[in-house]
């Protein structure tokens, strides 16, 4: 593992283009998927990450399914849902699932497990939103039980059905690595550091520090419970984008993005409007967003390394259908002017501590 893992996701969109309206086909949206996996592999960053959505506005339904193309025309880059929404899901086909990828993959397979910040997925697999939390929790333990042994040693619960003595398979090349995605809440925060589970952070806007009470606690409950403090590792997932420079960024990035936040958040209620001005603030030192030039990304990576002991970042890149060329760029930069970047300047943060 590098001292500080670089990623993309993506939840396969399908907004409207910003420049001319135009939507892609479902299958246009796949394979541009896959070439951003591709060149996400090609540049030497260390994840590729797919959401996953029930709806026509996006074409990831199935994360597993689109992992395993990216496994066959990928050969080093880690290969994750985020995120799988646990809740509606059937931990042992969960598992099976992601399994068969770390096969298909050489071993380069993990999961981001979250409730999801979506909830289409509960009626449509007969599941009871008012049910949404203990759903999660009773299924994560349950895949977490499936994952220490085979058989699996699981008695069931109220929502999940007893599993103990079967043989779930196939099984992964070594120990599946299963992050939990959190939005900032300090409940799940705490319960992902008693657990000892990796935690990822979803920052979608807001300032830069507002996450620093929930990382102490969930540090904190790790200790509490034993857990080995280099296992409670954090990424921040946010949306960015890296430009030629940072006027080219904002530029590019607020053009999809605004269309991203009115479209395709209709569930949730009205769509969000973001202004210009606000949107700029979110990508100042002081905001979450991870959009600028290169340099600017560096240093809101340095500063993320700095609050948080974070240890991995995702780029969530081309949200609200910006153009495949603009999304490869900024995949290439990240890959080729920040990424060698920011390992260095962590390794010799890590190398003065010792000292």
């Amino acid at each position: 593992m590098s001292s500080f893992e670089i990623g993309v996701l993506t939840f396969g969109e399908i907004s409207p283009d910003p420049a001319n309206g135009r939507r892609p086909a479902p299958q246009q949206r796949i394979i541009e998927t896959l070439e951003q996996a591709e060149l996400a592999d090609q540049v030497g960053l260390d994840v590729f990450a797919v959401g996953e959505h029930h709806r026509s506005d996006f074409v990831i339904s199935a994360p597993p399914v689109v992992l395993a193309a990216a496994a066959m025309r990928t050969k080093n880059i880690k290969l994750t849902s985020a995120v799988t929404v646990l809740g509606s899901e059937d931990p042992v086909r969960v598992f099976q699932n992601f399994a068969t990828l770390d096969l298909l993959s050489g071993g380069r397979a993990e999961i981001i497990a979250g409730r999801g910040s979506f909830a289409e997925s509960f009626p449509l697999f007969g599941y009871d939103r008012d049910d949404y939390a203990d759903l999660f929790r009773e299924k994560l333990d349950a895949l977490l039980a499936i994952r220490a042994s085979n058989p699996a040693d699981w008695k069931g619960s109220k929502h999940t059905r007893e599993l103990t003595g079967l043989d779930i398979a196939p099984r992964p090349l070594g120990e599946l690595p299963i992050w939990i995605g959190v939005g900032g809440t300090i409940a799940s925060a705490v319960r992902t550091g008693t657990l000892g589970l990796p935690m990822a952070l979803a920052l979608l806007l807001g300032p830069i520090n507002q996450f620093e009470h929930a990382v102490a606690l969930y540090r904190q409950a790790g200790a509490d419970a034993g857990h080995d403090p280099t296992g409670l590792r954090v990424s921040i997932n946010a949306h960015g984008y890296v430009g030629s420079t940072s006027e080219e960024a904002r530029d590019t990035m607020y053009s999809a993005f605004r269309v991203g936040m009115r479209e395709n958040n209709h569930q949730r209620g009205k769509g969000f409007l973001v202004p210009r001005d606000a949107f700029d603030a979110q990508a100042t030192a002081a905001g979450g967003l991870l959009v600028g030039s290169p340099q600017e990304v560096i240093d809101k990576l340095m500063t993320y390394h700095e609050l948080y002991g974070v240890g991995r970042a995702i780029f969530h890149i081309g949200y609200g259908g910006m153009s495949q060329a603009n999304h490869l760029k900024a995949i290439e930069r990240l890959g080729t002017e920040v990424a060698s970047v920011v390992r260095r300047e962590v390794g010799g943060l890590a190398k003065e501590k010792v000292t």
